[in-house]
């Protein structure tokens, strides 16, 4: 659906008969800034993909020099003019920022994120919300707020939740670009590599977890998150019981006969 200033989609769907889903910011021209309707578009999309049974792994990617910028601050700035001084529609944009950033977790689909050039401030967040991340080694991340006098707070919760307390700190206190690379080695991303085999290298990686069995995945990926709030009695309790419903479901009981007979396991997804 094209943008009504723009005439641009601004965000892009493909899906291949491997069931990997494609969704590609497009407002280069605005960074592929986190706007009112962008976010609206991306929550969209991760609803009608989390129970869309042909979509079994999502590639989130975008056009242009930088990944996503964060919030469109121009837009943010305009929403001042009420006479709260913008109180009720930076609340909604909050709320709704942090809605999509919890449907990217809460999919049960896996979720890729593929970045180029830069990733800042809630676009950094998106990175970190994703469940895995592959970047350009040209690719650059920072949550630059405190330069602004607004301090990062919605894009540490994600961030925050990624790498250790004291590289989290480090980029929210200084506001820091980062490289690709040092992103790597904190875990913001799974890896770095050239810009010539991104596409490619995201794309085997979403092409070997599409292989899997998709009830498998929504289990593990539902659970992943779950135990992690928990302390370690809640945590084994909790993962014991998954592992007790995971083992009576068709595809635990095929994959492992098909393990002891030494072939390739038809998974039905159930």
């Amino acid at each position: 659906m094209p943008n009504a200033e723009t005439d641009v989609d601004i965000l892009l769907s493909d899906q291949d008969d491997n069931g990997v889903l494609r969704l590609t910011l497009n407002n280069p021209s605005k960074r592929n800034a986190l706007s009112e309707e962008m976010l609206e578009r991306l929550k969209t999309a991760f609803a009608k993909a989390s129970t869309d049974a042909a979509v079994r792994v999502i590639i989130l990617a975008a056009n242009g020099p930088a990944f996503c910028a964060g919030h469109d601050l121009k837009e943010m700035t305009a929403g001042r003019a009420g006479s709260d001084r913008g109180k009720a529609y930076f609340t909604h944009v909050m709320a709704l920022c942090s809605s999509v950033m919890q449907a990217i977790v809460t999919c049960p689909k896996p979720v890729i994120a593929e970045v180029t050039g830069i990733a800042t401030a809630a676009g950094c967040q998106l990175v970190a919300s994703c469940d895995l991340a592959v970047a350009a080694d040209t690719a650059k991340f920072s949550t630059p707020g405190v330069h602004i006098g607004l301090f990062c707070s919605t894009p540490m919760v994600a961030l925050s939740r990624n790498v250790s307390n004291k590289h989290a700190m480090e980029m929210l206190l200084t506001g820091d670009m980062i490289t690709a690379e040092r992103a790597s080695e904190i875990g913001l991303i799974n890896r770095a590599v050239s810009q010539e085999t991104l596409s490619e290298t995201t794309r085997e990686l979403a092409l070997k977890i599409a292989s899997k069995s998709s009830m498998t995945l929504a289990t593990g990926k539902r659970a992943f998150y779950q135990q992690r709030e928990m302390d370690l009695p809640q945590a084994y309790d909790y993962a014991s019981n998954i592992m007790v419903e995971n083992m009576l479901a068709h595809d635990a009981e095929e994959g492992i006969n098909a393990f002891i007979e030494k072939r390739a396991p038809e998974w039905h997804d159930e």
